[in-house]
């Protein structure tokens, strides 16, 4: 394949952080860590190429699907939302 932001040990060891073991990829805080790790990805690409679309309209779904899986946590525990969104850095 081509360029990968994120290589594969690195995509074991934030799901092994965020969703307890590295196979663990279907969590919710381990994909809103990913999804974290895209955004800022794609935020970076879109500051050197301001006319790319397609990828601002892909950063705009994933922060969508992001909130959506952050109102879940925060619905169903209160004490994780809060502690996820303090490791990720996400509210200022």
């Amino acid at each position: 394949m081509g360029y990968t932001y994120i290589s594969s040990e690195e995509q074991a060891k934030l799901f092994e952080n965020f969703g307890g073991t590295a196979t663990n990829t279907g969590s919710a805080d381990a994909q809103i860590a990913l999804f974290t790790r895209r955004i800022a990805h794609l935020s970076k690409h879109l500051q050197e190429h301001k006319k790319d679309h397609s990828t601002r309209r892909a950063l705009l779904r994933l922060v969508g699907q992001r909130r959506k899986l952050l109102a879940y946590i925060k619905r169903k525990d209160i004490n994780r939302y809060r502690a996820l969104i303090q490791s990720l850095d996400l509210r200022k």
